[in-house]
């Protein structure tokens, strides 16, 4: 299975739509939160090449950009291939 990274922050229906799918995908993801922690936030801006909104995913250190990204890649049956590696 691949290795899924995912920022986040509390609160957020984004993430939350985000770690649904993955979770109905049956994969397991690290995620970490970026509220209150500029240090982690300023991580995930920079590996994000600069995007600063919530979630960030990360799929075998590639970034895949945020929800609408992820369900997109989804929809257009790329997901489950980025997911077995």
């Amino acid at each position: 299975m691949a290795e899924v990274v995912i920022y986040t922050s509390a609160f957020c229906g984004y993430c939350a739509r985000a770690k649904r799918l993955l979770r109905e995908k049956g994969v397991d993801y690290q995620e970490i939160g970026v509220d209150m922690n500029p240090d982690l936030r300023a991580e995930m801006q920079q590996k994000a090449r600069g995007a600063y909104t919530v979630p960030q995913i990360f799929i075998n250190g590639t970034h895949v950009g945020g929800c609408d990204e992820l369900h997109a890649l989804d929809a257009r049956g790329e997901l489950d291939g980025m997911l077995v590696a």
